[in-house]
């Protein structure tokens, strides 16, 4: 005769989530999950690309792993989203970090410091947007399902090493191809001189 699980524990924050979002393989299906549970949650990612829960640095790596797997993006912001919850969350900039670049044959692959691979391409845009009050280029790189990585200074600065100048109508602008895609950086032969 077999028993019956008994019913698991009450959980709350992290852990609830946790242990809902750990029931799955792989990326789970996000983008098909609306629950019916919404709320908020202290947790914020900032823009070094550290996520912090009431201020407080999550330190598990495995933890940070797991809600990255579970991150969406709505129009109205950022959520955690479970098949039975969905919880907002405060994004400072971009949610993950292209912390590593590799050329592989005409691609370039990028690694996100949530373990993300992912080749830029046709699906996958890089973008560069000037800082209007530091007239820096931030690039940034689609990931999955709306979601982007910031490509770090370290990986901008190997981009720009493999890049190569193209004439366009407004003059000389450096770029990068990947996957029969060419990227512009941002940076013109007027402002690299």
């Amino acid at each position: 005769m077999s028993r019956a699980s008994p019913p698991p524990p009450a959980q709350g924050g992290l852990d609830r989530i946790a242990a809902e979002a750990g029931a799955h393989r792989g990326l789970p299906p996000v983008h098909l999950w609306n629950p019916a549970s919404c709320g908020e949650i202290d947790i914020v990612i900032t823009r070094s690309g550290e996520w912090r829960h009431e201020k407080t640095p999550i330190g598990r790596e495995a933890l940070v792993r797991l809600f990255a797997s579970i991150l969406r993006r709505d129009e109205d912001g950022f959520y955690l989203v479970t098949p039975v919850e969905k919880m907002k969350i405060q994004v400072e900039d971009a949610p993950f970090l292209a912390v590593r670049v590799d050329r592989e044959g005409e691609t370039l692959v990028f690694h996100t410091n949530v373990g993300d691979r992912v080749e830029a391409g046709p699906d996958h845009q890089l973008r560069v947007e000037i800082d209007p009050e530091t007239e820096e280029p931030r690039p940034y790189l689609h990931v999955r399902r709306g979601l982007e990585a910031r490509l770090t200074r370290a990986v901008f600065y190997e981009l720009v090493e493999l890049a190569h100048w193209r004439p366009t109508p407004d003059g000389e602008v450096l770029g990068v191809m990947s996957n029969g895609v060419w990227f512009p950086l941002g940076l013109s032969q007027a402002v690299a001189s």
